[in-house]
């Protein structure tokens, strides 16, 4: 097995640190002052992003792109290594148009909208000029099992109604939001299969009936570019609004997740990587009882087990994106599970280590520590909570063990200890 990246690689993550070191990172500090005013970054943003679309690093995320579109076209194991060394800013993503949730949205339209529709949305998407989100989590039903949407599609005439109300609706609250991809449920179709009710509206955020109820901290932070309550009052949209067939949405949901769940794990290993660089030197620049940090063996411990859980998460990353580049992104489903498991406790275990190690300035804004671990702690929900993915993960071992009956016999047969008149021959 070779786990060199190939040249290609290589220099497109050189070319992306020196744009985050020489760039982004000076920037920080201006982003802050706008976030701690409540107003959006945008004059901090904008020239970043026409600087990086100029060098071609600009829709690094999408496999498909097409030679016409604007971009560099990387699968989705030469991406991720690109998304780890963004994910050390957590603002940064935006600057090279990749950005969740524009990203996920991108490709649903990139491989099921009709002409029109990409006109509409998928060219300014890919330009840049504007920004959108995904609406499906509910605060009323437990939507870890999407049968439950409860969101309402009620067609009239040319037109679909739509009733309900979202939540957690990331990228709502941003000043260039123009789009929400909305999933509701056809009640009147009750004949229907629990995964056949449910659509894709395709939904301008300057709906009459749409609203923006509250930006909702998570772990007591408000993000700028917003977590969103969002309420549909009888919102109306042509038919032609409706992206795939009618019924397809909670498969075209699904489709949209596995890319999307690899650059969310890689830009968490990016942050768990700054976390142990950060860790690693407090340890050896601040003293207690007479002795650096670094000199304790539990500081040591952390430190080695967080390069090797590291390590080992990011092996598993790699190789998930390698399946999907390889069989298809259905393929790698169990993978794809796996990762968003490991990666989202991996960040929650090593900031925690980190956060520890500086004492009590990790809890402060004086460093990413604590705002890492809340987006680690919130990464154990978003995009499926734990036990989703641990169900998935079970189901498919046990469903490898059925389809194997008798496969362990032989062994535990040569294992049975000796009976006592058995004689050796």
């Amino acid at each position: 097995m070779d786990f060199e990246h190939p040249t290609k690689v290589t220099q497109l993550q050189a070319q992306v640190q020196r744009f985050m070191d020489d760039l982004v990172l000076p920037a920080h500090p201006m982003w802050q002052r706008y976030v701690g005013a409540g107003v959006y970054p945008m004059d901090v943003v904008e020239p970043l992003k026409q600087q990086a679309r100029a060098l071609g690093l600009w829709n690094l995320f999408l496999p498909g792109l097409r030679s016409d579109e604007p971009g560099t076209r990387l699968t989705n194991l030469e991406y991720a290594p690109l998304a780890e060394i963004m994910g050390r800013v957590p603002w940064a993503s935006e600057v090279f148009n990749c950005n969740a949730p524009d990203t996920g949205n991108i490709e649903l339209l990139h491989r099921f909208a009709d002409p029109e529709q990409s006109v509409r949305w998928l060219t300014p998407l890919l330009a840049g000029d504007i920004r959108s989100c995904f609406a499906m989590s509910e605060p009323d039903v437990a939507s870890s099992d999407p049968t439950n949407i409860a969101t309402e599609i009620r067609r009239q005439d040319d037109h679909y109604v739509l009733n309900g109300r979202k939540w957690f609706i990331t990228g709502a609250a941003h000043p260039s939001c123009r789009l929400v991809v909305v999933m509701g449920c056809h009640h009147g179709r009750g004949g229907d299969a629990p995964h056949g009710r449910h659509s894709l509206l395709l939904v301008p955020m300057d709906s009459p009936g749409l609203s923006i109820e509250r930006n909702v901290p998570v772990m007591q932070q408000q993000s700028i570019d917003g977590h969103c309550e969002l309420l549909f009052r009888d919102v109306r949209v042509p038919l032609s609004s409706r992206l795939g067939a009618e019924g397809e949405g909670f498969a075209l949901a699904q489709a949209r997740l596995g890319p999307g769940r690899v650059h969310h794990c890689m830009r968490s290993i990016g942050q768990c990587e700054l976390a142990l660089d950060l860790m690693s030197a407090r340890a050896l620049e601040r003293r207690a009882f007479g002795r650096a940090l670094s000199d304790f063996a539990n500081v040591q411990d952390w430190i080695a087990h967080s390069r090797v859980e590291i390590d080992q998460a990011r092996l598993l990353v790699l190789r998930a994106a390698w399946r999907m580049d390889t069989y298809g992104n259905q393929a790698a489903r169990i993978d794809v599970a796996a990762i968003k498991l490991v990666a989202a406790q991996l960040q929650t275990r090593v900031l925690e280590r980190a956060m520890q190690i500086f004492g009590a300035m990790g809890l402060t804004p004086d460093t990413p520590l604590a705002q890492f671990w809340s987006w680690g702690r919130a990464m154990r929900f978003l995009d499926g909570p734990d036990e989703v993915h641990l169900r998935t993960i079970a189901r498919a071992e046990l469903s490898r063990a059925k389809a194997n009956p008798g496969a362990t016999s032989a062994y535990l047969q040569r294992w049975m200890p000796p009976r006592p008149d058995d004689r050796i021959v």
